[in-house]
């Protein structure tokens, strides 16, 4: 189906927010019905992604995939592939994946409406999909088509477990909002974090120039460190004729090292008791909440935003701690 054809079967929905739809590979968003539409060489159709929250329920055979309990929907696929001889694998996020039914399933975390009638953050994740044709089910995300949409291959990859410490295992970090957090002030330098942590990063990533005028040719930009015993990755403000210096701390929710605001623990929390605690806060002090990008909220002023994180079929919370001239994209 082309671009044309898949807005004609959706009731003549409108892709609000696309890519490339014009130039014979791209995606279109519709966001009326929950689903992205993915197209190959030629602008024909290669994938559909299945939204959590406003997305169709699809069902495979008699398996619901969508908006259920990872889990359940885990036991249920491997139920029927072992009655129909298909192969189950698991794919980079740590769900099942099924190259005989060009399915790869995944999770986000669940909203729902407060008693008030205000969107929140649940403590849950719920089951999405990617339905893909023959061509891609091999190897789905990592196919030239999806990675236009969805290019996962520097994110964190999963087995398909969440190891989560015990609060009594963790550290405990001071924060001076803007300044530092823990160990690490803002302004250091890579190797100053990595001393500061007495740890070499797990994973580096980093890009190359995009073209930009104040970017050389072939310039490497590094853009964060993963330290995998401390549980925190640092992000690094970076330019042209510019080292890198730390500019964000991502303290981890699974692994991280504890932190407090104002008595509030941070850290390793159901999301939902963070958010509350938090709104509390505000409401109480005056001092208001701001919301990220990501929907993540902090306290006004303060460049710090509570995340969450999955822990296999339910979130926890994590936090973003940013210097004062760190502008936060989620």
């Amino acid at each position: 189906m082309t671009p044309d054809q898949v807005a004609t079967a959706l009731d003549g929905a409108v892709a609000y927010v696309s890519q490339g739809l014009d130039s014979g590979m791209g995606w279109g968003r519709y966001g009326d019905w929950g689903v992205t539409a993915v197209y190959g060489q030629g602008s024909g159709l290669v994938a559909v992604a299945i939204g959590t929250m406003d997305g169709p329920l699809v069902r495979l055979r008699d398996v619901e995939l969508i908006a259920r309990v990872p889990s359940e929907v885990r036991s249920d696929i491997h139920d029927l592939a072992r009655r129909e001889g298909a192969s189950v694998r698991v794919n980079w996020s740590g769900d099942p994946e099924v190259e005989a039914w060009g399915v790869s399933m995944g999770a986000a975390l669940e909203w729902g409406l407060s008693p008030e009638g205000y969107v929140e953050r649940r403590d849950a994740v719920i089951t999405d999909a990617l339905c893909v044709a023959p061509g891609l089910a091999a190897d789905p995300y990592g196919s030239k088509p999806i990675i236009q949409w969805c290019d996962v291959r520097e994110r964190d990859s999963n087995a398909g477990a969440w190891p989560m410490k015990a609060e009594q295992e963790r550290l405990s970090w001071d924060w001076t909002p803007l300044e530092r957090i823990g160990p690490l002030s803002f302004g250091m330098c890579p190797s100053q974090v990595a001393g500061a942590l007495n740890e070499e990063p797990a994973v580096r990533r980093g890009r190359h120039s995009h073209g930009e005028p104040w970017e050389e040719p072939g310039e490497w930009f590094l853009q964060e460190d993963r330290f995998d015993t401390a549980g925190v990755t640092a992000h690094y403000s970076y330019g042209h004729g510019r080292h890198p210096v730390l500019g964000a701390v991502t303290v981890h929710g699974r692994t991280g090292p504890q932190v407090e605001f104002d008595g509030i623990r941070l850290i390793g929390r159901p999301v939902s008791a963070v958010d509350a605690a938090l709104t509390r806060h505000v409401e109480d002090s005056g001092r208001g909440l701001v919301i990220g990008c990501g929907g993540d909220p902090g306290p006004d002023g303060l460049n710090m935003y509570v995340r969450a994180t999955r822990v296999g079929d339910t979130a926890v919370s994590e936090a973003r701690f940013c210097g004062a001239e760190w502008e936060d994209h989620g």
